[in-house]
């Protein structure tokens, strides 16, 4: 399989949480060819801000291989991981990340910041635009349908 393979898991899997109402963010993690660990948002149906699509994967490779070292894995994922997520990537010791869409608001590889690039023990090499614009449109058609259905909601207001 190649890259844009398992891409388009990483993109179901996408579909799946805005079929949930979460962010379309999906991925998965891959060792030897086989994937080894799934993810996708779940902040919103889970209440936690810890439910981005990297960490569920992370933790599914892990308990999946049975270590906390996935030196052999590249991941794949569908939106450029946020800096909660890179340093996940970094601790995790994944070597290459693979990415669909830059994010430009929180990207943390090289969007707004790049903490693959810092002084840790760590630096996972990085690819962008495998799959970009099915990745784009997804996150675009998703935020173009939220912002529709909550248009008519009073909008929030800091107190006076």
């Amino acid at each position: 399989m190649e890259d844009t393979d398992f891409m388009r898991q990483a993109l179901r899997l996408a579909e799946e949480a805005a079929s949930d109402g979460e962010v379309p963010v999906g991925c998965v993690i891959v060792r030897k060819g086989e994937i080894v660990g799934r993810g996708r948002n779940r902040r919103e149906t889970d209440k936690t801000a810890l439910g981005h699509a990297e960490i569920e994967a992370i933790g599914d490779a892990c308990r999946n291989l049975g270590g906390w070292r996935l030196w052999e894995c590249t991941m794949y994922v569908t939106l450029e991981p946020c800096p909660m997520c890179a340093g996940a990537i970094i601790n995790a010791r994944i070597p290459r990340v693979v990415v669909g869409a830059k994010d430009s608001k929180c990207g943390a590889c090289g969007s707004v910041c790049d903490l693959f690039s810092m002084e840790f023990n760590h630096h996972p090499q990085t690819e962008f635009g495998v799959l970009e614009q099915e990745s784009q449109d997804l996150l675009t058609e998703f935020f173009r349908d939220l912002r529709e259905k909550i248009k008519d909601r009073p909008k929030w207001r800091k107190p006076e």
